[in-house]
Protein backbone atom coordinates (compact mmCIF):
# COMPACT_ATOMS: atom_id res chain seq x y z
CA UNK A 1 0.00 0.00 0.00
CA UNK A 2 1.66 3.59 -1.10
CA UNK A 3 2.49 5.30 1.92
CA UNK A 4 3.42 9.61 2.44
CA UNK A 5 5.61 11.08 0.05
CA UNK A 6 8.81 11.99 1.61
CA UNK A 7 9.34 15.69 2.59
CA UNK A 8 12.66 15.45 1.31
CA UNK A 9 11.41 14.04 -2.28
CA UNK A 10 9.17 17.42 -2.45
CA UNK A 11 11.72 19.52 -1.45
CA UNK A 12 14.25 18.37 -4.38
CA UNK A 13 11.19 18.28 -6.85
CA UNK A 14 10.51 21.58 -5.78
CA UNK A 15 14.01 22.50 -6.82
CA UNK A 16 14.19 21.10 -10.07
CA UNK A 17 10.80 22.82 -10.94
CA UNK A 18 10.76 26.08 -12.77
CA UNK A 19 7.93 27.69 -12.04
CA UNK A 20 8.19 30.19 -14.45
CA UNK A 21 7.93 27.51 -16.88
CA UNK A 22 5.28 26.01 -15.60
CA UNK A 23 3.15 29.14 -15.52
CA UNK A 24 4.19 30.13 -18.87
CA UNK A 25 2.87 27.13 -20.59
CA UNK A 26 -0.20 28.17 -19.37
CA UNK A 27 -0.37 32.09 -18.96
CA UNK A 28 1.21 34.50 -20.98
CA UNK A 29 3.84 36.58 -19.30
CA UNK A 30 6.00 39.64 -19.51
CA UNK A 31 9.09 40.41 -18.15
CA UNK A 32 8.36 43.29 -15.14
CA UNK A 33 11.57 44.13 -13.72
CA UNK A 34 12.96 41.04 -11.46
CA UNK A 35 9.40 39.17 -11.99
CA UNK A 36 7.20 38.42 -14.86
CA UNK A 37 3.59 39.78 -14.87
CA UNK A 38 0.42 38.27 -16.86
CA UNK A 39 -3.69 38.69 -16.20
CA UNK A 40 -5.06 36.82 -13.52
CA UNK A 41 -6.07 32.80 -14.27
CA UNK A 42 -8.03 32.77 -11.24
CA UNK A 43 -10.79 36.42 -12.44
CA UNK A 44 -11.27 37.92 -15.40
CA UNK A 45 -9.36 41.19 -14.88
CA UNK A 46 -7.91 43.52 -17.63
CA UNK A 47 -5.31 44.56 -15.85
CA UNK A 48 -2.51 42.51 -15.14
CA UNK A 49 -1.89 42.18 -11.65
CA UNK A 50 -0.75 38.64 -11.74
CA UNK A 51 2.72 37.94 -10.84
CA UNK A 52 5.83 35.00 -11.13
CA UNK A 53 9.09 35.69 -9.33
CA UNK A 54 12.01 33.22 -10.49
CA UNK A 55 13.79 34.60 -7.60
CA UNK A 56 11.41 32.94 -4.85
CA UNK A 57 10.06 30.42 -7.47
CA UNK A 58 6.24 31.59 -6.24
CA UNK A 59 3.35 33.14 -7.68
CA UNK A 60 1.48 36.33 -6.40
CA UNK A 61 -2.42 37.15 -7.78
CA UNK A 62 -3.49 40.17 -6.27
CA UNK A 63 -6.62 39.82 -7.99
CA UNK A 64 -7.65 36.64 -6.18
CA UNK A 65 -5.46 36.88 -3.31
CA UNK A 66 -4.02 33.50 -4.13
CA UNK A 67 -0.51 32.75 -4.15
CA UNK A 68 2.47 29.69 -3.61
CA UNK A 69 4.46 27.66 -5.31
CA UNK A 70 4.70 24.95 -8.55
CA UNK A 71 2.33 22.76 -6.15
CA UNK A 72 -0.18 25.08 -5.38
CA UNK A 73 -0.79 26.58 -9.07
CA UNK A 74 -1.14 23.17 -9.98
CA UNK A 75 -3.79 22.65 -7.29
CA UNK A 76 -4.92 26.25 -8.12
CA UNK A 77 -5.25 26.50 -12.24
CA UNK A 78 -5.27 22.42 -13.11
CA UNK A 79 -7.80 22.05 -9.78
CA UNK A 80 -5.81 18.80 -8.26
CA UNK A 81 -5.27 17.02 -5.57
CA UNK A 82 -1.86 17.74 -3.21
CA UNK A 83 -0.60 14.18 -4.44
CA UNK A 84 -1.74 14.65 -7.90
CA UNK A 85 0.27 17.96 -8.13
CA UNK A 86 3.25 16.48 -6.82
CA UNK A 87 2.81 13.28 -9.41
CA UNK A 88 2.30 16.07 -12.40
CA UNK A 89 5.44 18.12 -11.38
CA UNK A 90 7.52 14.58 -11.04
CA UNK A 91 6.46 13.51 -14.00
CA UNK A 92 7.68 16.34 -15.52
CA UNK A 93 10.97 15.94 -14.02
CA UNK A 94 10.95 12.19 -14.97
CA UNK A 95 10.97 10.79 -11.64
CA UNK A 96 9.39 8.61 -9.86
CA UNK A 97 7.27 9.50 -6.72
CA UNK A 98 8.60 7.65 -3.40
CA UNK A 99 6.42 6.67 -0.54
CA UNK A 100 7.27 6.13 2.53
CA UNK A 101 6.57 2.62 4.23
CA UNK A 102 5.77 1.13 0.48
CA UNK A 103 7.83 -0.57 -2.05
CA UNK A 104 9.83 1.65 -2.73
CA UNK A 105 12.42 2.87 0.44
CA UNK A 106 14.43 5.44 -1.80
CA UNK A 107 13.80 7.73 -3.99
CA UNK A 108 14.39 6.83 -7.53
CA UNK A 109 15.78 9.75 -8.71
CA UNK A 110 19.37 8.84 -6.42
CA UNK A 111 19.54 5.72 -8.52
CA UNK A 112 20.53 7.52 -12.16
CA UNK A 113 23.00 9.16 -9.67
CA UNK A 114 24.66 6.17 -8.38
CA UNK A 115 25.21 4.49 -11.48
CA UNK A 116 27.09 7.68 -13.09
CA UNK A 117 29.12 7.46 -9.85
CA UNK A 118 29.77 3.72 -10.83
CA UNK A 119 30.42 5.26 -14.13
CA UNK A 120 33.06 7.46 -13.77
CA UNK A 121 34.54 5.34 -11.33
CA UNK A 122 35.13 2.33 -14.14
CA UNK A 123 35.82 5.37 -16.48
CA UNK A 124 39.30 6.79 -14.91
CA UNK A 125 40.37 3.05 -14.07
CA UNK A 126 40.12 2.13 -17.56
CA UNK A 127 42.51 5.25 -18.39
CA UNK A 128 45.10 3.61 -16.37
CA UNK A 129 45.28 1.02 -18.96
CA UNK A 130 44.71 2.82 -21.86
CA UNK A 131 47.73 3.83 -23.85
CA UNK A 132 46.28 5.37 -26.72
CA UNK A 133 43.90 7.41 -24.40
CA UNK A 134 47.06 8.63 -22.61
CA UNK A 135 49.24 9.09 -25.63
CA UNK A 136 46.43 11.58 -26.83
CA UNK A 137 45.91 13.63 -23.23
CA UNK A 138 49.82 14.51 -23.60
CA UNK A 139 49.78 15.67 -27.33
CA UNK A 140 46.88 17.53 -26.31
CA UNK A 141 49.12 18.92 -23.25
CA UNK A 142 46.73 17.83 -20.50
CA UNK A 143 49.24 16.98 -17.63
CA UNK A 144 48.15 13.89 -15.15
CA UNK A 145 47.49 15.99 -12.78
CA UNK A 146 44.98 18.37 -14.24
CA UNK A 147 43.33 14.81 -15.90
CA UNK A 148 42.66 13.70 -12.21
CA UNK A 149 41.29 17.44 -11.18
CA UNK A 150 38.88 17.32 -13.72
CA UNK A 151 37.93 13.34 -13.27
CA UNK A 152 38.97 12.54 -17.07
CA UNK A 153 38.80 8.93 -17.71
CA UNK A 154 38.29 6.63 -21.16
CA UNK A 155 35.67 4.66 -22.08
CA UNK A 156 36.63 1.38 -24.07
CA UNK A 157 36.41 0.31 -27.42
CA UNK A 158 33.68 -2.18 -27.19
CA UNK A 159 29.80 -2.44 -26.83
CA UNK A 160 29.47 -3.79 -23.42
CA UNK A 161 32.42 -3.10 -21.34
CA UNK A 162 30.10 -0.65 -19.22
CA UNK A 163 27.49 -2.87 -19.30
CA UNK A 164 29.20 -5.60 -17.65
CA UNK A 165 30.36 -3.50 -15.22
CA UNK A 166 27.43 -2.34 -13.83
CA UNK A 167 24.70 -4.11 -11.97
CA UNK A 168 21.77 -2.20 -12.46
CA UNK A 169 21.45 -1.41 -16.04
CA UNK A 170 18.09 0.17 -15.40
CA UNK A 171 19.11 3.44 -13.56
CA UNK A 172 22.02 3.34 -15.93
CA UNK A 173 19.41 3.72 -18.84
CA UNK A 174 18.03 6.34 -17.19
CA UNK A 175 21.28 7.90 -16.62
CA UNK A 176 21.91 8.04 -20.45
CA UNK A 177 24.71 5.63 -20.18
CA UNK A 178 23.39 2.96 -21.31
CA UNK A 179 21.15 2.49 -24.59
CA UNK A 180 18.12 -0.24 -24.92
CA UNK A 181 18.41 -2.73 -28.00
CA UNK A 182 15.45 -2.87 -30.02
CA UNK A 183 13.45 -5.31 -28.17
CA UNK A 184 13.75 -4.65 -24.76
CA UNK A 185 15.37 -2.34 -22.08
CA UNK A 186 16.47 -4.49 -19.18
CA UNK A 187 18.74 -7.17 -18.09
CA UNK A 188 21.88 -7.63 -20.79
CA UNK A 189 19.33 -5.99 -23.76
CA UNK A 190 21.62 -2.47 -24.12
CA UNK A 191 24.64 -1.64 -25.00
CA UNK A 192 27.33 1.24 -24.34
CA UNK A 193 26.55 4.98 -25.34
CA UNK A 194 30.74 5.94 -24.95
CA UNK A 195 33.05 4.08 -26.80
CA UNK A 196 36.51 4.37 -27.22
CA UNK A 197 36.46 7.99 -26.44
CA UNK A 198 37.86 10.22 -23.62
CA UNK A 199 35.33 11.06 -21.22
CA UNK A 200 34.71 14.13 -19.38
CA UNK A 201 32.48 14.19 -16.12
CA UNK A 202 30.08 17.05 -16.21
CA UNK A 203 29.13 17.90 -12.49
CA UNK A 204 25.95 19.89 -10.92
CA UNK A 205 26.96 22.80 -8.56
CA UNK A 206 27.19 20.40 -5.54
CA UNK A 207 30.22 18.33 -7.58
CA UNK A 208 27.66 15.00 -8.45
CA UNK A 209 28.07 13.58 -11.60
CA UNK A 210 24.78 14.32 -14.03
CA UNK A 211 26.40 13.49 -17.49
CA UNK A 212 29.50 13.15 -19.84
CA UNK A 213 31.03 14.18 -22.32
CA UNK A 214 33.34 12.13 -24.69
CA UNK A 215 35.70 12.89 -27.66
CA UNK A 216 36.68 9.91 -30.13
CA UNK A 217 39.96 8.31 -30.57
CA UNK A 218 38.70 6.67 -33.84
CA UNK A 219 37.23 7.72 -37.35
CA UNK A 220 33.24 8.75 -35.61
CA UNK A 221 31.92 11.08 -37.28
CA UNK A 222 30.72 12.55 -34.10
CA UNK A 223 33.74 14.04 -32.69
CA UNK A 224 32.04 15.09 -29.31
CA UNK A 225 29.56 13.22 -27.56
CA UNK A 226 27.20 14.46 -24.99
CA UNK A 227 24.90 12.47 -22.30
CA UNK A 228 21.20 12.77 -23.69
CA UNK A 229 18.79 14.56 -22.42
CA UNK A 230 17.73 13.13 -18.67
CA UNK A 231 15.79 13.87 -15.45
CA UNK A 232 19.25 14.68 -14.25
CA UNK A 233 21.20 16.48 -17.27
CA UNK A 234 19.95 19.35 -19.08
CA UNK A 235 22.17 21.16 -21.63
CA UNK A 236 20.73 24.27 -21.64
CA UNK A 237 20.71 24.57 -17.74
CA UNK A 238 24.33 22.60 -17.06
CA UNK A 239 27.90 24.53 -17.85
CA UNK A 240 30.70 22.08 -17.70
CA UNK A 241 33.71 23.27 -15.38
CA UNK A 242 31.69 25.63 -13.00
CA UNK A 243 31.95 23.40 -9.85
CA UNK A 244 35.55 23.36 -10.37
CA UNK A 245 35.82 26.91 -10.82
CA UNK A 246 33.96 27.27 -7.89
CA UNK A 247 35.94 24.82 -5.97
CA UNK A 248 39.02 26.34 -7.31
CA UNK A 249 38.65 30.35 -6.67
CA UNK A 250 39.84 31.13 -2.80
CA UNK A 251 37.03 33.94 -2.87
CA UNK A 252 35.07 35.50 -4.81
CA UNK A 253 35.08 34.62 -8.54
CA UNK A 254 36.25 38.11 -10.43
CA UNK A 255 34.59 36.69 -13.85
CA UNK A 256 33.72 33.49 -15.59
CA UNK A 257 35.21 33.19 -18.94
CA UNK A 258 32.61 31.00 -21.10
CA UNK A 259 34.32 28.45 -23.72
CA UNK A 260 33.28 26.24 -26.50
CA UNK A 261 35.11 23.08 -25.88
CA UNK A 262 35.69 20.78 -23.00
CA UNK A 263 39.62 21.08 -23.50
CA UNK A 264 39.37 25.00 -23.66
CA UNK A 265 38.49 24.83 -20.14
CA UNK A 266 40.59 22.05 -18.70
CA UNK A 267 43.32 23.76 -20.64
CA UNK A 268 42.81 27.45 -19.51
CA UNK A 269 42.77 25.61 -15.52
CA UNK A 270 45.76 24.19 -16.00
CA UNK A 271 47.48 27.53 -16.97
CA UNK A 272 46.30 28.71 -13.57
CA UNK A 273 42.97 30.30 -15.51
CA UNK A 274 40.56 28.37 -13.63
CA UNK A 275 37.74 30.71 -14.35
CA UNK A 276 36.92 29.10 -16.73
CA UNK A 277 33.55 27.01 -18.29
CA UNK A 278 31.97 25.30 -21.28
CA UNK A 279 28.65 25.09 -22.62
CA UNK A 280 27.73 21.70 -23.40
CA UNK A 281 27.43 21.76 -27.21
CA UNK A 282 24.60 24.67 -27.51
CA UNK A 283 24.40 28.17 -27.90
CA UNK A 284 24.47 30.33 -24.62
CA UNK A 285 20.80 30.46 -23.17
CA UNK A 286 19.13 32.51 -20.24
CA UNK A 287 19.78 29.17 -17.86
CA UNK A 288 22.96 29.76 -18.42
CA UNK A 289 23.38 33.26 -17.41
CA UNK A 290 21.27 32.61 -14.62
CA UNK A 291 23.53 30.34 -12.92
CA UNK A 292 27.02 32.15 -14.19
CA UNK A 293 25.54 34.95 -12.40
CA UNK A 294 24.98 33.35 -9.13
CA UNK A 295 28.69 32.77 -8.89
CA UNK A 296 30.55 36.29 -10.65
CA UNK A 297 29.30 39.98 -11.03
CA UNK A 298 31.11 39.52 -14.86
CA UNK A 299 30.56 36.92 -18.15
CA UNK A 300 33.76 36.85 -20.14
CA UNK A 301 32.62 34.95 -23.64
CA UNK A 302 35.76 34.06 -25.96
CA UNK A 303 34.61 32.82 -29.17
CA UNK A 304 36.89 32.70 -32.27
CA UNK A 305 37.23 36.14 -34.68
CA UNK A 306 35.48 34.22 -37.59
CA UNK A 307 32.02 35.03 -38.99
CA UNK A 308 30.71 31.70 -36.78
CA UNK A 309 32.36 33.27 -33.48
CA UNK A 310 30.67 36.82 -34.33
CA UNK A 311 27.32 34.81 -34.82
CA UNK A 312 27.58 32.96 -32.08
CA UNK A 313 28.87 36.06 -30.02
CA UNK A 314 25.90 37.85 -31.14
CA UNK A 315 23.53 35.08 -29.60
CA UNK A 316 24.69 34.99 -26.36
CA UNK A 317 24.39 38.62 -26.47
CA UNK A 318 20.48 38.72 -26.78
CA UNK A 319 20.37 36.09 -24.04
CA UNK A 320 22.34 38.33 -21.88
CA UNK A 321 20.16 41.45 -21.87
CA UNK A 322 17.31 40.88 -19.77
CA UNK A 323 20.09 39.66 -17.34
CA UNK A 324 22.00 42.75 -17.35
CA UNK A 325 21.08 44.74 -14.13
CA UNK A 326 22.49 45.57 -10.54
CA UNK A 327 25.98 45.87 -11.69
CA UNK A 328 26.10 42.36 -13.58
CA UNK A 329 28.62 42.96 -16.71
CA UNK A 330 29.15 40.73 -19.85
CA UNK A 331 31.99 41.40 -22.36
CA UNK A 332 33.02 39.64 -25.37
CA UNK A 333 36.57 38.27 -25.75
CA UNK A 334 37.38 37.32 -29.70
CA UNK A 335 40.80 35.02 -30.48
CA UNK A 336 43.16 35.98 -33.34
CA UNK A 337 42.47 33.44 -36.40
CA UNK A 338 43.06 30.01 -36.38
CA UNK A 339 42.96 30.22 -31.93
CA UNK A 340 40.89 28.51 -29.68
CA UNK A 341 41.29 29.29 -25.93
CA UNK A 342 42.87 25.68 -25.81
CA UNK A 343 46.16 26.67 -28.26
CA UNK A 344 46.47 30.40 -27.83
CA UNK A 345 47.17 30.04 -24.02
CA UNK A 346 50.21 27.52 -24.53
CA UNK A 347 51.14 29.64 -27.06
CA UNK A 348 51.10 33.41 -25.39
CA UNK A 349 50.99 31.95 -21.59
CA UNK A 350 48.45 33.09 -18.82
CA UNK A 351 49.59 36.06 -18.06
CA UNK A 352 48.30 37.20 -21.56
CA UNK A 353 45.28 35.80 -22.13
CA UNK A 354 44.40 37.55 -18.98
CA UNK A 355 45.61 40.93 -20.52
CA UNK A 356 43.22 39.82 -23.41
CA UNK A 357 40.16 39.47 -21.04
CA UNK A 358 41.09 43.05 -19.50
CA UNK A 359 40.79 43.92 -23.84
CA UNK A 360 37.13 42.46 -24.01
CA UNK A 361 34.53 44.77 -25.43
CA UNK A 362 32.12 45.64 -23.37
CA UNK A 363 28.43 44.34 -24.23
CA UNK A 364 27.38 48.15 -25.22
CA UNK A 365 29.95 48.89 -27.13
CA UNK A 366 29.80 45.31 -28.91
CA UNK A 367 25.69 45.75 -29.26
CA UNK A 368 25.96 49.12 -30.63
CA UNK A 369 29.27 48.45 -32.82
CA UNK A 370 28.09 45.57 -34.72
CA UNK A 371 24.16 47.63 -35.52
CA UNK A 372 26.52 50.74 -36.56
CA UNK A 373 28.37 49.00 -39.27
CA UNK A 374 25.32 47.75 -40.70
CA UNK A 375 23.92 50.61 -41.87
CA UNK A 376 25.32 53.76 -43.35
CA UNK A 377 25.61 56.55 -40.74
CA UNK A 378 26.41 58.93 -43.24
CA UNK A 379 22.48 59.25 -44.15
CA UNK A 380 19.44 60.47 -42.80
CA UNK A 381 18.06 57.03 -43.83
CA UNK A 382 20.96 55.06 -42.31
CA UNK A 383 20.88 56.81 -38.75
CA UNK A 384 16.99 56.38 -38.76
CA UNK A 385 17.08 52.88 -38.87
CA UNK A 386 20.09 52.12 -36.60
CA UNK A 387 17.75 53.74 -33.59
CA UNK A 388 14.93 50.97 -35.23
CA UNK A 389 17.64 48.30 -34.93
CA UNK A 390 18.36 48.67 -31.77
CA UNK A 391 15.08 48.79 -30.45
CA UNK A 392 14.21 45.22 -29.89
CA UNK A 393 17.26 44.79 -27.63
CA UNK A 394 17.26 48.16 -26.00
CA UNK A 395 13.79 46.38 -24.70
CA UNK A 396 14.82 43.58 -23.17
CA UNK A 397 17.72 46.08 -20.71
CA UNK A 398 15.72 46.74 -17.40
CA UNK A 399 15.50 50.17 -16.39
CA UNK A 400 18.81 51.18 -15.12
CA UNK A 401 22.14 53.27 -15.49
CA UNK A 402 23.81 51.45 -18.45
CA UNK A 403 20.38 51.31 -20.49
CA UNK A 404 20.39 55.40 -19.75
CA UNK A 405 24.21 55.47 -20.90
CA UNK A 406 23.18 53.44 -24.00
CA UNK A 407 20.26 55.52 -24.65
CA UNK A 408 23.07 58.50 -24.70
CA UNK A 409 25.73 56.90 -27.13
CA UNK A 410 22.67 55.52 -29.33
CA UNK A 411 21.86 59.12 -29.54
CA UNK A 412 25.51 60.38 -30.27
CA UNK A 413 25.55 57.72 -32.91
CA UNK A 414 22.23 59.00 -34.49
CA UNK A 415 23.02 62.99 -34.09
CA UNK A 416 19.45 63.25 -32.84
CA UNK A 417 18.26 64.76 -29.46
CA UNK A 418 18.00 62.39 -26.15
CA UNK A 419 14.35 63.14 -26.16
CA UNK A 420 13.96 62.78 -29.96
CA UNK A 421 15.37 58.81 -29.61
CA UNK A 422 13.43 57.84 -26.60
CA UNK A 423 10.12 59.14 -28.60
CA UNK A 424 11.57 57.10 -31.62
CA UNK A 425 11.46 54.07 -29.53
CA UNK A 426 8.02 54.95 -28.14
CA UNK A 427 8.97 54.68 -24.35
CA UNK A 428 10.90 56.70 -21.96
CA UNK A 429 12.49 54.25 -19.77
CA UNK A 430 13.06 50.42 -19.52
CA UNK A 431 10.63 47.99 -18.31
CA UNK A 432 9.47 49.11 -15.28
CA UNK A 433 9.55 47.18 -11.55
CA UNK A 434 6.83 45.63 -10.22
CA UNK A 435 4.59 47.42 -8.12
CA UNK A 436 1.42 46.34 -6.31
CA UNK A 437 -1.59 47.70 -7.62
CA UNK A 438 -3.27 50.67 -5.49
CA UNK A 439 -6.68 48.68 -5.23
CA UNK A 440 -4.38 45.37 -3.98
CA UNK A 441 -5.65 44.45 -0.83
CA UNK A 442 -3.05 44.67 1.71
CA UNK A 443 -2.19 41.31 3.59
CA UNK A 444 -1.85 41.39 7.61
CA UNK A 445 1.63 41.67 8.95
CA UNK A 446 3.14 38.33 10.34
CA UNK A 447 1.01 37.49 13.73
CA UNK A 448 3.20 38.22 16.81
CA UNK A 449 6.29 39.57 14.78
CA UNK A 450 8.02 42.86 15.66
CA UNK A 451 8.57 45.36 13.19
CA UNK A 452 12.74 44.49 12.72
CA UNK A 453 12.33 40.43 13.03
CA UNK A 454 9.41 41.02 10.51
CA UNK A 455 11.46 43.19 7.49
CA UNK A 456 14.35 40.78 8.10
CA UNK A 457 12.16 38.22 7.34
CA UNK A 458 11.02 39.69 4.47
CA UNK A 459 14.84 40.44 3.25
CA UNK A 460 15.52 36.38 3.99
CA UNK A 461 13.13 35.49 1.85
CA UNK A 462 14.32 37.46 -0.66
CA UNK A 463 17.61 36.02 -0.58
CA UNK A 464 18.11 32.92 1.43
CA UNK A 465 21.23 32.34 0.95
CA UNK A 466 22.13 35.05 3.54
CA UNK A 467 21.44 32.72 6.20
CA UNK A 468 24.92 31.48 5.23
CA UNK A 469 26.15 34.39 6.83
CA UNK A 470 24.66 34.12 10.14
CA UNK A 471 26.35 31.93 12.49
CA UNK A 472 25.33 31.99 16.33
CA UNK A 473 21.52 31.41 16.07
CA UNK A 474 21.52 30.25 19.88
CA UNK A 475 22.54 33.63 20.55
CA UNK A 476 20.15 35.27 18.58
CA UNK A 477 17.72 33.79 19.65
CA UNK A 478 18.08 35.59 22.95
CA UNK A 479 17.15 38.68 21.52
CA UNK A 480 14.01 39.63 23.83
CA UNK A 481 11.48 40.61 20.31
CA UNK A 482 8.46 39.01 19.29
CA UNK A 483 8.55 36.50 16.57
CA UNK A 484 12.31 35.80 16.84
CA UNK A 485 11.83 31.95 17.09
CA UNK A 486 10.63 31.98 14.04
CA UNK A 487 13.11 34.06 12.19
CA UNK A 488 15.49 31.50 13.93
CA UNK A 489 13.52 28.30 12.59
CA UNK A 490 13.58 30.04 9.24
CA UNK A 491 17.48 30.45 9.20
CA UNK A 492 18.40 27.06 10.39
CA UNK A 493 15.80 26.10 7.62
CA UNK A 494 18.09 27.94 4.90
CA UNK A 495 21.30 26.48 6.88
CA UNK A 496 20.19 22.91 6.46
CA UNK A 497 19.32 23.50 2.56
CA UNK A 498 21.57 25.60 1.23
CA UNK A 499 19.87 25.97 -2.41
CA UNK A 500 16.89 26.89 -1.30
CA UNK A 501 14.23 29.38 -2.29
CA UNK A 502 11.22 31.00 -0.52
CA UNK A 503 8.78 28.51 -1.80
CA UNK A 504 10.17 25.38 -0.59
CA UNK A 505 10.06 27.16 2.81
CA UNK A 506 6.46 27.87 2.30
CA UNK A 507 5.84 24.04 1.33
CA UNK A 508 7.82 22.74 4.60
CA UNK A 509 5.49 25.07 6.79
CA UNK A 510 2.34 24.80 4.79
CA UNK A 511 -0.83 24.11 7.38
CA UNK A 512 0.68 25.86 9.87
CA UNK A 513 0.34 29.20 11.69
CA UNK A 514 3.70 30.48 11.11
CA UNK A 515 3.09 28.75 7.25
CA UNK A 516 -0.40 30.85 6.62
CA UNK A 517 1.74 34.36 8.13
CA UNK A 518 4.56 33.50 5.68
CA UNK A 519 2.68 33.46 2.43
CA UNK A 520 1.11 36.58 3.78
CA UNK A 521 3.86 38.09 3.89
CA UNK A 522 5.17 36.86 0.42
CA UNK A 523 2.29 38.12 -0.73
CA UNK A 524 3.28 41.76 -0.23
CA UNK A 525 5.36 41.15 -2.98
CA UNK A 526 9.31 41.54 -3.64
CA UNK A 527 11.12 44.56 -2.13
CA UNK A 528 11.89 46.51 -5.12
CA UNK A 529 16.10 46.32 -3.78
CA UNK A 530 19.04 45.12 -5.33
CA UNK A 531 20.89 42.52 -4.42
CA UNK A 532 23.13 45.03 -2.50
CA UNK A 533 21.08 46.43 -1.20
CA UNK A 534 19.36 43.80 0.36
CA UNK A 535 22.16 42.66 1.48
CA UNK A 536 23.62 45.10 3.30
CA UNK A 537 20.11 45.89 5.05
CA UNK A 538 19.96 42.40 6.33
CA UNK A 539 23.25 42.56 7.62
CA UNK A 540 23.09 45.57 9.55
CA UNK A 541 20.10 44.28 10.80
CA UNK A 542 21.37 41.12 11.97
CA UNK A 543 24.20 43.50 13.51
CA UNK A 544 21.47 45.14 15.56
CA UNK A 545 19.43 42.48 16.48
CA UNK A 546 22.79 40.29 17.78
CA UNK A 547 23.38 43.45 20.20
CA UNK A 548 19.78 43.29 21.49
CA UNK A 549 20.78 39.55 22.17
CA UNK A 550 23.87 40.22 23.73
CA UNK A 551 21.79 42.63 25.60
CA UNK A 552 19.68 40.53 27.11
CA UNK A 553 21.84 37.65 27.61
CA UNK A 554 24.23 39.62 29.45
CA UNK A 555 21.44 40.48 31.82
CA UNK A 556 20.74 37.36 32.65
CA UNK A 557 24.10 36.24 33.51
CA UNK A 558 24.92 39.49 35.59
CA UNK A 559 21.60 38.46 37.41
CA UNK A 560 22.88 34.76 37.75
CA UNK A 561 26.81 35.78 38.72
CA UNK A 562 24.97 36.98 42.52
CA UNK A 563 24.27 33.09 42.91
CA UNK A 564 26.85 31.36 40.84
CA UNK A 565 30.40 32.13 39.62
CA UNK A 566 30.09 32.67 35.89
CA UNK A 567 32.23 30.93 33.11
CA UNK A 568 34.73 31.63 31.21
CA UNK A 569 32.17 31.47 28.17
CA UNK A 570 29.95 33.58 29.66
CA UNK A 571 32.38 36.10 30.62
CA UNK A 572 33.41 36.40 27.32
CA UNK A 573 29.53 37.01 26.48
CA UNK A 574 29.36 40.27 29.24
CA UNK A 575 32.67 41.87 27.57
CA UNK A 576 31.45 41.32 23.93
CA UNK A 577 27.99 43.03 24.93
CA UNK A 578 29.87 45.98 27.00
CA UNK A 579 32.40 46.25 23.81
CA UNK A 580 29.11 46.77 21.27
CA UNK A 581 27.71 49.68 24.02
CA UNK A 582 30.18 52.44 22.42
CA UNK A 583 29.16 51.52 18.70
CA UNK A 584 25.60 51.42 20.07
CA UNK A 585 25.62 54.67 21.29
CA UNK A 586 26.80 56.20 18.14
CA UNK A 587 23.80 54.65 16.45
Amino acid sequence: MAGRIPDSFIHDLLARTDIVELIGARVELKRAGRELRGLSPFTNEKTPSFFVSPHKQMFFDFSSGKNGNAIGFLMEYDRLSFVEAVEELAQRAGLDVPREGGFEPRVVMDGPLDALAAAQRFFREQLRHAPQAIEYLKKRGISSETAKTFGIGFAPDSWDALTNFLKDTRHAIDAGLLIPRDGGGAGRACYDRFRNRITFPIRDTRGRVIGFGGRTLGNDPAKYLNSPETALFHKGRNLYGLYEARQAAKGAIPYLIVVEGYVDAVMLAQFGITEAVATLGTATTREHLQLLFKSTRTVVFCFDGDRAGRAAAWRALDQALPEIHEGRECVFMFLPDGHDPDTLVQEIGAEAFRARIQQALPLSQFLLGELSRQVNLGTLEGRARLVAQARPYLDKLRAGPLRTLMLDELARLARMNRADVEAALGRTDGPAERAAPDSAPRPAPVPGASRPVRRLMQLLLERPELAEGVANLQLLAQADMPGIDVLIEALDYFHAHPNARAAQLVEQWKDSAKGRALGRLLAEGPLGLSDEAVEAEFREAIGRLTVRALESEAARLLAESAQRELTAAEMEIIRSFHASRPARSRR
